[in-house]
């Protein structure tokens, strides 16, 4: 009988709790994961964004204007750090993160909300939704969708 109640804990705490490798599968922990997303697409990580992104990633960017993989994403991201003359107009002064809302259900979450984007001449507004799978003890990122508002909308 007592072996039956430290299995049947166990099996809870397994079902219940997804903290494996340092990573833990809950709100706030995605919410910081989420915003270790935006820091690097202002400042390139590669090796982040390789551990990050499923291997079946997608990025579906502002009215299907691009579609992005993990591959693209992180090749992007190594040649901006090799390049050390980027063209100013491209330069992202800063992405900044707001209104963010996790939903988890079991290994799945999605993270919405608004992220503006510096780029200049004057900042972009976005809605994002973005999908997490936890997957072999880690946090992976799915799918990113990214939706410009117009300024008149804002």
């Amino acid at each position: 009988m007592k072996n039956t109640f430290y299995i049947l804990c166990f099996i809870a705490f397994s079902c219940f709790s997804f903290k494996v490798s340092g990573q833990t599968w809950d709100k706030e922990s995605l919410r910081q994961l989420d915003l270790a997303w935006e820091e690097a697409n202002l400042h390139p990580n590669p090796d982040f964004l390789e551990q990050l992104l499923a291997e079946d990633f997608i990025w579906i960017h502002n009215h299907n204007s691009m579609t992005d993989s993990k591959t693209t994403v992180v090749e992007r991201a190594q040649k901006a750090l090799q390049n050390k003359n980027p063209n100013p107009n491209s330069i992202t002064r800063s992405r900044e993160s707001r209104e963010v809302t996790v939903i988890l259900s079991g290994s799945t979450a999605i993270v919405t909300g608004i992220t503006v984007v510096d780029r200049g001449p004057s900042p972009t507004t976005y809605h994002f939704m973005r999908t997490y799978v936890w997957k072999d003890g880690n946090s992976q990122l799915l799918a990113n969708h990214t939706m410009a508002i117009p300024d008149e909308e804002l």
